[in-house]
Formats: C-alpha cells, sequence, structure tokens
C-alpha cells in the first residue's frame, strides 16, 4: 500500500521502520490502551521478520507519516470471506485529538473497500472512548462487548468492544485528492 494524500502518507512498513516500530511497541504510554503498559518488549530483529512475512494477500503492517514525519501505525489481515481485520494507532501524542485519526482511518478504509474487501472488523478496549467515537463516527456498528475477557499486564480484567463496517455504513472523512 502506498497512498498520498495532502501531506498524509500510508506506506508498507520496511525494515527501515523497525527501529520506529520498537519504539513505540515498547512503549507502556503508546501500548496501554492495548493491554500492554509495560510495553511489548520486543526487539527490532522480531519486528524484521514479522514484516518480512507481510503480503498484499494475507496482510500488512503500515506506516502513517504526516508531512514527512512517521506519527503511527496501521495494520490489515485478510481473515477470510473478504473481511479485513484492522488496528491503528496515532503514537505520536502531539498529533493526537488533532482530527487526524479520523481522515486517515477513512484514506485507509476506502483503500480497503477497493481491493476487494466487503467487510472490515476490529476491535478496540472498552475504555478507549475516543477510538469507539472515531470508529462509530465512520460508521463501525457496534457488534458485542466482551466483558472482563482477557488481563492486561499487570493482571487487571479488561473488557473488548468489536466493531464490523460494511461499504453501505461507511462515513468518508476523507479528502477526494491524492497527491
Amino acid at each position: 500500500m502506498n497512498i498520498s494524500i495532502d501531506g498524509i502518507h500510508i506506506r508498507n512498513a520496511a525494515s527501515a521502520d523497525c527501529r520506529q516500530l520498537a519504539d513505540w511497541w515498547n512503549d507502556g504510554a503508546v501500548m496501554a490502551h492495548a493491554g500492554f503498559p509495560k510495553g511489548l518488549g520486543t526487539t527490532p530483529d522480531e519486528i524484521v521478520k514479522k514484516i518480512a512475512s507481510d503480503s498484499d494477500e494475507k496482510g500488512r503492517r503500515l506506516i502513517i507519516e504526516f508531512r514527512g514525519r512517521p506519527i503511527g501505525e496501521m495494520s490489515y489481515f485478510n481473515i477470510g470471506n473478504n473481511t479485513a481485520e484492522i488496528g491503528i494507532k496515532i503514537c505520536e501524542a502531539d498529533y493526537q485529538d488533532k482530527g487526524l485519526g479520523r481522515i486517515i482511518l477513512s484514506i485507509f478504509i476506502k483503500e480497503l473497500f477497493s481491493i476487494g474487501f466487503t467487510k472490515i472488523v476490529l476491535d478496540t478496549n472498552l475504555k478507549n472512548l475516543r477510538a469507539q467515537h472515531i470508529y462509530e463516527l465512520l460508521g463501525f456498528q457496534k457488534i458485542r462487548v466482551n466483558y472482563d475477557s482477557w488481563k492486561d499486564q499487570l493482571g487487571e480484567w479488561q473488557s473488548s468492544v468489536d466493531y464490523e463496517l460494511t461499504f453501505e455504513h461507511f462515513r468518508d472523512y476523507s479528502v477526494n485528492r491524492r497527491t
């Protein structure tokens, strides 16, 4: 994937990105919402192996850049039946709460529908109200809440929300011009 629109660039992660990904994934402040307040404890070499197994058919890890600076990451994985499971993190705090998430996610979703996916699914922590707001704004439908379904690194029970989106429900907040 390689999309550039109005200063936003979404591209396949490469081995040169592994140090940055490791920094984000090992940062407890970035990963706390996903249940990893101590970070993942992964190395750039481990990430290189993950990226090496990525493909357009199976799924990819992606880097989000804004005005030439890496600010976050996304992923999609083909889980069958023309369904993609996605994830997104705006990792740089200076770029959160600026409206970029909904634009970036719109660009990404539009691309996934254009390459043949008919449904997009994701889950998020029940406490992550900011993410839930964006997902619902874009048209994601809440499928279920999984109460006390897993324990985080601190041993605390966490709940998650499952969402799905079809093209008919998608509300596009992206810009239409490609650069």
